[in-house]
């Protein structure tokens, strides 16, 4: 089994062929299951369109302290607004990360609101980020349908409001604490996640019976891994890998898109092998996202 993140031009997948997007799948399916990481190019994305979001998560973590409060997590509720330094513990056996971040819901009628820095344009911005990752995940959701032996729509009207979530993080050199992470080693919670980085060093993946690699940053591609909710939807066949970001040596900014499924969404394992037995019960995406969110807050008041 390979150990390598693979990079994976996914143009095809929008824009080819039935033939060439099973293609595609199929690469998807085989990082998927050996590394659960892998980059993608040819996602459509403007990379000005990024350049500007790193610019504004910028603006954002330089306001004042009092100004990013008032926008806390805390205040605002249901994981949107900022958080600091010190709130979050993704690994529950060691310090709280030494990071500060700020999180955005899918701005739509019903939907929890957003919290909103007093920045001009910041967020049209951010809506119009969201909105393409999510154009992102869904291309990649038809692939792992094509992969799984499902049909290609599938995963359809199990995102059609997704909990998905858009966050900025900034991870600080400053004040080093020598066994604090700058995020402690975890897998993610939902189905995918689609990483932009800005060039500092930090990220390392812990593939299944391997050690702890590097994921340096390739320009104009992003870094996606596999989320324990599709673990778990793929009965196991897709693997959901360990990361870290270590206290990098210079201050470190990136942004990630958490994709969820709708809330009312049954996660159901897909029998994907000969003779497969579910490995899990139903749950919906809505209760299995409240376990893992109080895991990573419960121990702050």
């Amino acid at each position: 089994m390979s150990h390598d993140i693979p990079v994976i031009d996914i143009t095809r997948l929008r824009e080819g062929t039935p033939a060439e997007r099973r293609e595609v799948a199929a690469a998807l399916g085989r990082a998927c299951r050996e590394t659960g990481f892998f980059y993608i190019t040819g996602h459509g994305v403007d990379p000005s369109l990024l350049r500007a979001v790193f610019d504004a998560s910028r603006a954002l973590f330089a306001l004042p302290d009092a100004e990013k409060e008032r926008i806390a997590r805390s205040r605002v509720g249901h994981n949107r607004g900022y958080v600091g330094y010190g709130v979050e513990r993704l690994d529950t056996a060691a310090l709280p990360d030494r990071k500060e971040a700020f999180n955005m819901g899918r701005e739509a009628a019903g939907e929890p609101a957003n919290a909103w820095p007093d920045i001009p344009g910041w967020r049209d911005l951010m809506v119009g980020y969201f909105a393409a990752c999510q154009s992102v995940g869904a291309s990649l959701h038809r692939a792992f349908a094509l992969d799984l032996g499902v049909d290609e729509d599938f995963f359809v009207d199990k995102f059609t409001h997704p909990m998905a979530t858009l966050r900025l993080l900034h991870y600080c050199a400053a004040e080093p604490r020598p066994r604090a992470p700058g995020a402690g080693a975890h897998t993610d919670y939902g189905n995918v996640t689609i990483l932009a980085v800005d060039g500092v060093a930090g990220l390392q993946v812990r593939p299944r019976g391997g050690d702890w690699i590097d994921a340096p940053m390739i320009p104009d591609a992003f870094v996606c891994n596999i989320g324990d909710c599709l673990m778990r939807w793929s009965n196991d066949v897709y693997v959901s890998t360990p990361h870290r970001v270590l206290q990098p040596a210079s201050d470190r900014y990136s942004v990630a898109f958490f994709l969820d499924p709708d809330a009312d969404a049954v996660v159901e394992p897909i029998m994907a092998r000969p003779g497969d037995t579910p490995h899990y019960p139903p749950i919906t995406g809505a209760d299995y996202l409240r376990e893992r969110l109080e895991a990573t807050y419960g121990h702050t008041p």
